[in-house]
């Protein structure tokens, strides 16, 4: 084997331990609110969301790799020692945050790697400020989006049930809420695997081993295998923090956090972005405990939460920087 491709069969390894520790480390945005509401126990409810992470893998094509990969920096001004560098800042990111209990994005963890890896290596022309734009956007319209469907349905929910009592309708949706669970992982698979996708692929085309930016069929089953199996292992430091400690969740309340959070997050892949199931849920679990009164929500909790999600980007990127002057430091690359 010559050296680059010695080089790409390592990034690949870690794109691919990067994909396992998404699963890990947003396990909990899967089952967080399925376990909190005693649907399922932990060891369940992380085997009925690995599933679905992994059959998630036969639809919504590749347009969000394809964002990943192209649309957030110029892909003919880097090598894959950048990507290798991107995906250090990344993996290191999460794993403070899975240690310190703080439920961040792993997505933007991986965003920021790849950011700060570029321009570490070619200057900040490199950035494509379109795809920077795009992804700004998103941060702030999907949880605010999940959080308006969430409380949206509550509403809803509170109106049709309005004759049964609060017992009565628990019955009724601890069923449902293994629906829209599943339907969770399910989006939460389709979304996040691709960004592994669009990285391996970048590598692949970087290195010359591809001509075009296209996703083979073993990146897919790769990628929605190493997630499923990172949410098996699940992260439960994490869980603690989403489903427990910033509100309390009976299984409507569980039911109308998965379903709004799912559908923000499919609609959002429709539209090939890559967003943080984290945040997104997060912003749902928000919107269903302040429909009871806005202090049912623990605000510290939640304000804790954000400050990671406002950390994490630059945090990553500067990891990713410092990565990639260790690399090219070390290896010349």
């Amino acid at each position: 084997m010559s050296e680059t491709q010695i080089l790409a069969a390592i990034i690949i390894c870690f794109a691919l331990i990067f994909d396992f520790i998404n699963g890990f480390h947003d396990a909990a945005n899967s089952v967080a609110t399925i376990v909190a509401t005693r649907v399922l126990t932990p060891f369940r409810a992380v085997m009925w969301a690995a599933f679905f992470n992994f059959i998630s893998a036969i639809s919504f094509g590749t347009g969000v790799a394809s964002t990943v990969g192209k649309g957030l920096v110029d892909p003919e001004m880097i090598t894959p020692a950048t990507v290798l560098a991107g995906l250090l800042g990344a993996i290191v990111w999460d794993l403070l945050t899975w240690w310190w209990g703080l439920p961040t994005s792993s997505s933007h963890a991986l965003f920021g790697g790849l950011g700060g890896a570029a321009v570490a290596a070619a200057g900040f022309k490199v950035i494509i400020v379109s795809g920077w734009i795009r992804i700004f956007t998103f941060i702030a319209v999907a949880p605010v989006l999940g959080l308006l469907l969430a409380y949206s349905l509550m509403i809803l929910i509170h109106w049709i049930f309005r004759s049964y009592t609060p017992r009565q309708m628990d019955i009724y949706f601890r069923r449902l809420q293994l629906a829209s669970a599943a339907i969770f992982s399910y989006s939460h698979g389709t979304n996040d695997a691709q960004k592994t996708m669009g990285i391996i692929t970048l590598v692949l085309f970087t290195g010359g081993f591809q001509n075009s930016f296209q996703v083979p069929l073993w990146v897919i089953l790769a990628a929605h295998a190493a997630i499923a199996l990172g949410t098996m292992c699940g992260g439960w430091r994490i869980i603690r923090t989403m489903g427990t400690r910033l509100t309390r969740l009976k299984p409507r309340g569980g039911f109308c956090a998965e379903t709004a959070a799912a559908t923000s997050i499919l609609f959002s892949t429709y539209l090939h972005m890559p967003v943080s199931t984290t945040h997104v849920v997060a912003g749902a679990i928000a919107g269903v405990g302040s429909i009871q009164r806005p202090k049912a929500v623990r605000w510290r909790i939640a304000t804790s939460i954000l400050w990671a999600w406002v950390m994490t980007i630059p945090a990553s990127a500067a990891v990713g920087y410092l990565s990639y002057q260790a690399i090219h430091l070390l290896f010349g690359k």
